[in-house]
């Protein structure tokens, strides 16, 4: 893991939250904002933030809303797209900044994609780590039977109490699988797995990660005019995601005006873990000025 004592910790008050964060870098360098996703925190990028701070970025790593040291707000409604794609603009202002390269993983993603759909002007970058674009992943889910499949876990998390009960079990031996037993070999370390635990402690954790899939399917994103995505924007995939399948990887890229794609064919879903210095070298590259030229 990479050492507490080397970042900066703090905590946002945005709108209707409190987020905590990770900091790193130099304070002038151009921002670069990293979403984990479930069921992580900001630890999911350990292995990007040092490279990005060394290359000169100011880093910003936080705790989403409902994860680790995180408000958790109790409603489902709370964790709707549109009110996720907002804490990222939030952190943005809280930074006083104008604009940042946004990088996401998984649901990080998903926010990274809407938050490029709502508020162009606030990114200058936008690197995507598999995960579909929001209205091709709702289709695919509409119409294809194998992706329902690999999705089946999204369903069961809309029933009431059961999935936080399950998650819980036998010192979080689900989360543990989800992760760890999806994953490379070797790729999440037991001292990995232990801070993930602790983050997966904190109270109302569980119930809060869930929510975001409650909210999904009860509380989706406001019509936008234009779903396209404007932003110069980087899709890294790995292509033995045992949860999103592949064919949802070129028409989200078709979905960008200005989009690249590259794959890593031994990689999983879990490809900024598997793949570290090959992604982070991606991102620095992407995140400098004419660096995806």
């Amino acid at each position: 893991m990479l050492g507490v004592s080397m970042l900066e910790h703090r905590q946002f008050d945005l709108a209707d939250v409190s987020l905590h964060a990770v900091l790193d870098g130099p304070e002038d360098g151009p921002l670069a904002l990293l979403l984990h996703g479930f069921p992580e925190y900001w630890g999911g990028w350990r292995h990007q933030i040092g490279v990005l701070a060394a290359a000169g970025f100011r880093v910003l790593a936080p705790d989403q809303r409902g994860y680790n040291l995180s408000d958790k707000p109790r409603r489902v409604r709370d964790y709707g797209l549109d009110r996720l794609t907002d804490d990222a603009v939030g952190l943005i202002d809280a930074m006083g900044r104008d604009t940042a390269c946004l990088a996401g993983h998984d649901w990080g993603a998903l926010v990274a994609w809407w938050t490029a759909v709502r508020f162009p002007a606030r990114l200058e970058r936008l690197a995507i780590l598999n995960v579909p674009h929001p209205l091709v992943m709702r289709r695919h889910l509409r119409t294809d039977p194998e992706q329902r499949r690999r999705s089946s876990y999204v369903f069961h998390f809309q029933l009431p109490w059961l999935p936080e009960r399950k998650f819980r079990q036998h010192d979080f031996a689900r989360g543990v699988r989800a992760v760890q037993g999806t994953a490379r070999p070797g790729t999440f370390s037991d001292a990995d797995m232990a801070a993930y635990r602790e983050a997966w402690s904190q109270p109302g954790a569980v119930r809060s990660m869930i929510h975001w899939y409650r909210a999904a399917l009860r509380h989706p994103p406001a019509r936008v005019a234009n779903p396209r995505v404007t932003v110069p924007t980087l899709v890294l995939w790995g292509a033995r995601d045992p949860f999103l399948g592949r064919q949802m990887v070129e028409p989200s890229l078709a979905m960008c005006d200005d989009g690249r794609l590259v794959w890593y064919d031994e990689a999983t879903h879990w490809l900024q873990h598997e793949e570290p210095e090959p992604v982070s070298r991606q991102l620095v590259d992407f995140f400098t000025p004419d660096g995806g030229a």
